[in-house]
């Protein structure tokens, strides 16, 4: 059956606009091109750069038996170490003698002129023998240790090496008596030379015993630079 409509012209074209108007089906609308990019990789932090262990200090002792040097403990016996290097940089061990020697005990110097009077020095400083021993570092042969009188806190200038191991030097107890030594450095470099001083002749002079018959004279004591 026809539809009656069709015959007539008109009509027929107002049926055409309408299907025109009618709404179209809506899309999906098209997905967005997938560009490639790099994937983001995490990364560290960069680390700071580690700090070079500090240097210890390193002194030389020359003496008319020939040099040695010594290097010192700055973390295990600061005021100690600040002690004696302030001695070495103002010049004043320069023209003092090993007043003091004992064979297979210790060689003492440091605080005397070639005619035994002792010189003027800084006040004393306290006694930081525990510090290092409790950190393992004693009175063995080739460590220095600072002298000082029956008084534990009297140290200022003079020091002595160890040619054996002094355990007798070692702190006790925290009292006059007890108080010990405070190492404070050792001998790196020209033991022998420390060896030769501890056997030299001694005798008894102006009321003090052990002095060598023949003056062993520092003549110098410097500070070496940093390696």
């Amino acid at each position: 059956m026809k539809c009656p409509f069709l015959e007539f012209p008109v009509i027929r074209s107002l049926l055409c606009t309408l299907v025109l108007a009618l709404p179209v089906v809506a899309q999906a609308p098209a997905a967005k091109p997938v560009v490639a990019t790099a994937p983001v990789v995490a990364t560290a932090p960069t680390p700071a750069p580690t700090p070079a262990p500090a240097t210890k200090p390193r002194v030389q002792i020359v003496t008319n038996y020939g040099p040695f040097v010594l290097e010192l403990e700055p973390e295990l016996a600061p005021k100690t170490v600040e002690n004696f290097l302030q001695y070495v940089k103002d010049g004043f061990y320069k023209g003092t003698i090993f007043h003091r020697v004992i064979d297979g005990f210790m060689v003492q110097g440091g605080g005397m002129s070639e005619n035994l009077e002792e010189l003027p020095t800084r006040p004393a400083i306290f006694n930081e023998s525990q510090r290092t021993s409790n950190a393992g570092f004693l009175n063995r042969r080739g460590t220095v240790a600072m002298a000082r009188t029956n008084y534990p806190h009297s140290a200022t200038s003079q020091f002595f090496v160890n040619v054996v191991d002094n355990t007798a030097l070692d702190p006790k107890a925290i009292s006059d008596d007890g108080y010990g030594y405070c190492a404070f450095g050792r001998v790196i470099s020209g033991m022998e030379v420390v060896d030769k001083i501890s056997k030299v002749k001694t005798e008894w002079r102006r009321g003090m015993g052990d002095v060598p018959q023949y003056v062993v004279r520092i003549k110098d004591a410097q500070l070496l630079p940093p390696q």
